[in-house]
């Protein structure tokens, strides 16, 4: 079992989410039959003063029949107003099942569940309500919920990070360990709010990974949340969410850097003011970078390059393997960086001598390393070989209206 796939569902904060929307009455936890306490599994307890009218009626049942998880608890009351409603584990909540929140009417006649339930989680769901005349009723349920291996829940791993700061090209990527083939459910539960707003959308890269970007670059100092409200949904085939994830991060400067191939030469902008021509050298013939727009993936002081990572046999003529390459930036999964290559300082700014990479003397590698940061722009240009979609962060390389075409929504 992987480490991931084996997390809790929850963080202890929602283990004290609030089950009430009104404090719990004493009498709802009276351990009498006529308290409405279930007495064993799959059991059903009313109550109600004699001569009271009304009545209270749950939307789940004891029973033989697991209830499904994806089900949203809702109470109602006929001829009554609720005033508590408390739904819980058996034994009381823990880390993996916590108490379920939810919210009271504003008339008192029916509770609805903000959360969905936990798989293979026995369940106690208590209710009171009086009705005109001030006599109390009182409704109980006890139900187990359909039990679910790793394999049947999908676990979504989200980017940024919580409290990351990015550049202004970084999509949201979710991603999933199991892949879901009801896209529109899952996508239902996708939100993105930004402040200030900007309009965007969601594009499934495959059955495991949904990006979500703006319509242009994120305005920088924007204030991003991500809500990942999947747990229990319906991930089509059998599979639901396992968990929900919230992550908030913030956009940085406006860092966009412009590299022109042909030229030889990479202007560095920041929030629109240039700050920095510098010399380059990217990929000779055979090895050509590829033109479009790209976004830093990772950074890393220090990386060994090893030719035989990108298809170059050991012993080959174009063969490499260096030990200590320094400020290299990740721009594409196929092994395109930009870094400090002082080997070729001769060749920066009048030829393209690499193997696809863009070399910049030490010292430049090293300044622009300092200020870049995950997310951030580089726009390429002079060559004859597209940058493509799923090659790293290349949600930029598609139009708007391709882009939303991606949505499970329409």
């Amino acid at each position: 079992m992987s480490e991931r796939r084996a997390r809790t569902r929850r963080g202890a904060a929602l283990a004290a989410a609030l089950v009430l929307t009104l404090p719990l009455a004493a009498a709802c936890d009276s351990t009498d039959a006529a308290s409405g306490r279930p007495d064993g599994p799959g059991t059903t307890a009313a109550g109600a003063e004699p001569g009271a009218t009304g009545r209270i009626t749950p939307n789940v049942a004891g029973g033989a029949r697991p209830v499904p998880v994806d089900t949203v608890v809702e109470v109602a009351a006929e001829g009554a107003v609720l005033d508590t409603v408390r739904l819980e584990p058996v034994g009381g909540p823990t880390q993996e099942a916590p108490a379920v929140a939810g919210r009271l009417t504003a008339d008192g006649r029916a509770w609805r569940a903000e959360e969905r339930l936990e798989p293979g989680v026995a369940y106690v769901l208590r209710a009171r309500g009086e009705d005109a005349d001030g006599n109390v009723l009182r409704r109980a349920e006890r139900f187990r919920t359909v039990d679910l291996t790793l394999d049947q829940q999908t676990y979504p791993s989200v980017a940024p990070l919580d409290g990351e700061t990015v550049g202004v090209g970084m999509p949201v990527i979710v991603t999933f360990d199991v892949p879901v083939t009801d896209r529109a459910s899952i996508e239902r539960h996708l939100e993105v709010d930004a402040r200030p707003a900007q309009p965007g959308t969601w594009h499934w890269m495959s059955d495991t990974e949904v990006h979500y970007r703006p319509k242009t670059y994120w305005k920088p100092g924007t204030e991003v949340s991500v809500d990942v409200d999947v747990n229990g949904i319906p991930a089509g085939g059998g599979i639901y969410g396992q968990v929900s994830r919230t992550v908030d991060f913030t956009v940085g400067d406006a860092h966009v850097y412009r590299v022109d191939a042909a030229a030889h030469h990479m202007k560095v902008f920041s929030n629109g003011e240039l700050l920095r021509t510098i010399p380059v050298t990217t990929g000779k013939p055979g090895f050509t970078t590829r033109s479009g727009t790209k976004v830093i993936i990772e950074k890393f002081d220090v990386k060994r390059m090893n030719s035989e990572t990108v298809g170059i046999a050991a012993g080959s003529a174009e063969a490499y393997d260096i030990d200590d390459v320094q400020w290299a930036m990740r721009l594409t999964y196929s092994g395109e960086f930009i870094h400090a290559a002082p080997w070729s300082v001769g060749s920066q700014g009048y030829a393209n001598v690499s193997h696809g990479c863009t070399g910049l003397s030490t010292a430049d590698a090293g300044w622009l390393y300092a200020m870049s940061r995950r997310g951030d722009v580089v726009e390429y240009v002079g060559t004859d070989r597209p940058m493509t979609l799923d090659n790293g962060y290349g949600d930029w390389n598609a139009s708007w209206a391709d882009y939303r075409a991606g949505s499970a929504l329409g």
